[in-house]
């Protein structure tokens, strides 16, 4: 990031309790650069999908910030956060509703009143920008599972935003369609957040990893050197693949 630049995100003493009591955050403080990939890696239970509810304003802040691009999220605030932010579900048909790819991908900018020849662009460059372009007209379930991820990202995409946070982008693919996905993912001009288990998909993809245990970061470095650290997975119940090996590649 060039100095002075505004992160595309920043998260200050975070906390939130849900309504039963059940305290999910205990002060969560993390910045993301401009154009920066990340992981956020910990166990279940350790508070990242309240985290990331947190990022477009499904959950407020009991207590602290997130600032979007320099832009709080707030009440106010919530029609452009909702743009900036893109979330890709971990199931691609929780998020391809329509009947073909086309009004998928336009369904987003078309609710931000998005018409005519830049709605047109958006769809194609978002599509192109995922190599799914080819299926412009074809029903999303006629597409392979692997194929559904990448137009469920494309989707986000055409919302032009500034940081795109990915559940779980590898869970149930294929290794072709794991592959294609990460070629996709390191090409994009955006922020990335991506939450996963996936500890050798974090280390092909994200420079840097978080660690998020017990509602706190834990750990924030480089992604090859917190995997290689076998007593810090140990302590926060993650664990590489048997055999795998830290390369440095990470």
């Amino acid at each position: 990031m060039v100095s002075g630049e505004t992160p595309s995100l920043e998260v200050s003493r975070l906390a939130y309790a849900y309504p039963d009591g059940t305290q999910a955050l205990y002060g969560v403080d993390l910045s993301i650069a401009r154009g920066e990939r990340v992981a956020l890696l910990g166990p279940n239970g350790a508070g990242k999908t309240t985290l990331v509810m947190h990022l477009n304003g499904i959950l407020t802040a009991g207590h602290g910030t997130v600032t979007v691009a320099g832009l709080p999220v707030r009440g106010d605030t919530m029609k452009e956060i909702r743009r900036r932010v893109g979330l890709v579900f971990q199931d691609p048909d929780d998020q391809l509703f329509m009947p073909t790819v086309r009004e998928d991908v336009a369904f987003g900018p078309v609710n931000m009143g998005v018409r005519g020849e830049e709605l047109e662009r958006r769809i194609k460059d978002a599509l192109d920008r995922v190599g799914m372009l080819e299926a412009l007209d074809r029903p999303p379930h006629h597409l392979s599972y692997g194929q559904r991820r990448r137009v469920a990202v494309a989707t986000v995409l055409a919302m032009e935003p500034e940081i795109l946070v990915l559940d779980e982008p590898s869970s149930n693919l294929d290794p072709a369609a794991r592959r294609e996905l990460a070629e996709v993912l390191r090409s994009l001009d955006v922020t990335v957040l991506m939450v996963t288990h996936d500890l050798p998909y974090a280390l092909e993809l994200c420079p840097r990893s978080l660690i998020l245990s017990d509602g706190v970061i834990a750990a924030d470095g480089p992604t090859g050197e917190l995997l290689a650290d076998a007593e810090l997975l140990a302590a926060h119940r993650l664990e590489l693949p048997y055999g795998f090996a830290i390369t440095e590649r990470g």
